[in-house]
This record gives C-alpha cells, sequence and structure tokens, in this order.
C-alpha cells in the first residue's frame, strides 16, 4: 500500500493498534447482525479502549475478558432488556428496526423506570429483538 511521504514507524504502530482493534469490532459486529463472526465480547468501548492503547488486545480470535464494571456478566442483570426486546418483536414483528421503532422504544423503556437508561440497555434489547426473529 502507498504511503504518504510523511509516514513513519510511529504512524505505523499506531495504525497495527488501531486495526487491530477495529478488525475485533467488524468481527463482533459481523457475529451481532450474522452467523458469520466470531462473538469476541467486543463492544464500542473495548475498540475505543484498544484504539488508543488503553486496554491490551486478545491475540488472534480470543474473547475479551469479561469486565468487571459490565452488568451484562449476570442473567438477573440483562434479563429484563432481554424480555423487552423480545416481547417488542412480539408486538412490532412485522415492522423492521429502525430509527422511527429505536425511538418508540426508548421512550417506552424510560417510562417503565427500570433504572436502567436506554443507552445501557439498547444492544441488549437489540439482540433480543434480532433473536425473536429466528
Amino acid at each position: 500500500m502507498n504511503k504518504p511521504s510523511w509516514w513513519n514507524e510511529n504512524h505505523e504502530g499506531t495504525w497495527d493498534r488501531v486495526k487491530s482493534a477495529l478488525k475485533r469490532d467488524w468481527e463482533q459486529t459481523k457475529a451481532d447482525v450474522s452467523s458469520k463472526g466470531r462473538e469476541l465480547n467486543q463492544g464500542a468501548g473495548d475498540t475505543v479502549k484498544q484504539a488508543v492503547g488503553k486496554q491490551p488486545i486478545p491475540p488472534g480470535t480470543a474473547p475479551n475478558p469479561p469486565s468487571k464494571t459490565n452488568k451484562d456478566e449476570r442473567w438477573e442483570d440483562v434479563e429484563p432488556s432481554y424480555r423487552y426486546g423480545v416481547g417488542a418483536h412480539a408486538q412490532h414483528g412485522d415492522e423492521s428496526w429502525s430509527d422511527r421503532l429505536e425511538s418508540k422504544l426508548s421512550e417506552e423503556w424510560s417510562q417503565l423506570k427500570s433504572g436502567q437508561t436506554w443507552d445501557e440497555v439498547k444492544g441488549a434489547v437489540r439482540r433480543a429483538w434480532d433473536n425473536g426473529k429466528k
């Protein structure tokens, strides 16, 4: 690959780190939306931390270790959002996931006063929604 004249070893090292983090994120995204990727326990936060060098990148296709602060480690913590996602799919399953639907679900979730924000549960709700289609 051609490199600009200013490219040096520092750029190469930075790119190698960022590339590895993004590659893991790509594999995780494929796993989240199809059966073609690998489950790497890779979230957006992991990708950013790995890209800036604040979190080590596991070798090859080894998943990230569970986070001590990740509420997704206990079933009791994710069960309400999964239950909501499955129920939402049963209720709105004739619709495709869209910004409009997500806005509706977000507003409804907020009204449930679960103690978790939509941003905290959106990924689990979407996984449950997608699994409800299978």
